[in-house]
């Protein structure tokens, strides 16, 4: 598949890194394409490099990686993506009573809000429940760590559940975008365990299922 990753912070960059030699094409969209942090990306992955609009245009699958105050400015100058797959792996952070927390939840979530910015293309929301470290390398841990995903259109996370087995992730479908409600806080979760309570960077959560069980 033909893939632009927008954004080359540590997110863009992990994705990146794990999809060298999947036998994908990959493009980093970025507002500076001769930064030389942009240049060692490409070098050690074999991705090319564009500005944003050019790499998102050229893709089959479009992956928002950017933080989410800066989303809502680079969408709308990607161009036209309807019939596009754009995967949002952002959680809506900032500081809130002077903590890092959500900014958007209950009626509302990142992932409807990029489906909200952009109406025809097929949105969904995945890649927000692990650090970037997991998601450049999950090889060194014991079995599959579990990735949820959501969104309206089926074929769109069928084709982005091959993405995350690509990653070495298990997909498993949590419904329609309306379910990013759900997966932004699992996020937030992660970062929770992760920074202020000791557990650190180096995990991920799984789906253990008893051998030989029937559904629930």
């Amino acid at each position: 598949m033909q893939i632009a990753i927008i954004g080359s912070g540590k997110v863009g960059s992990a994705i990146a890194h794990s999809l060298s030699g999947k036998g994908h094409v990959v493009a980093l969209g970025v507002r500076d394409p001769m930064a030389a942090k942009v240049a060692a990306i490409a070098d050690a992955t074999g991705a090319t490099v564009a500005d944003p609009t050019t790499a998102a245009q050229g893709a089959d699958i479009v992956i928002l990686a950017l933080p989410w105050g800066a989303a809502a400015a680079a969408v709308a100058t990607l161009g036209d993506l309807r019939g596009k797959i754009v995967i949002d792996c952002m959680n809506p952070l900032g500081m809130v009573d002077g903590a890092l927390a959500l900014v958007l939840g209950h009626t509302s979530s990142g992932g409807e809000t990029v489906q909200d910015w952009l109406p025809e293309a097929r949105v969904v929301k995945t890649l927000n429940q692990v650090g970037a470290e997991i998601m450049a390398d999950t090889a060194a841990l014991p079995g599959r760590p579990v990735m949820f995903m959501a969104g309206n259109d089926p074929a769109a996370k069928e084709a982005v559940a091959q993405l995350l087995a690509d990653l070495g992730f298990e997909p498993l479908d949590a419904g329609d975008i309306t379910k990013a409600r759900l997966l932004e806080p699992f996020g937030m979760l992660w970062i929770n365990q992760a920074m202020a309570r000791g557990k650190g960077r180096a995990w991920a959560f799984a789906a253990v299922d008893r051998h030989g069980a029937q559904g629930v």
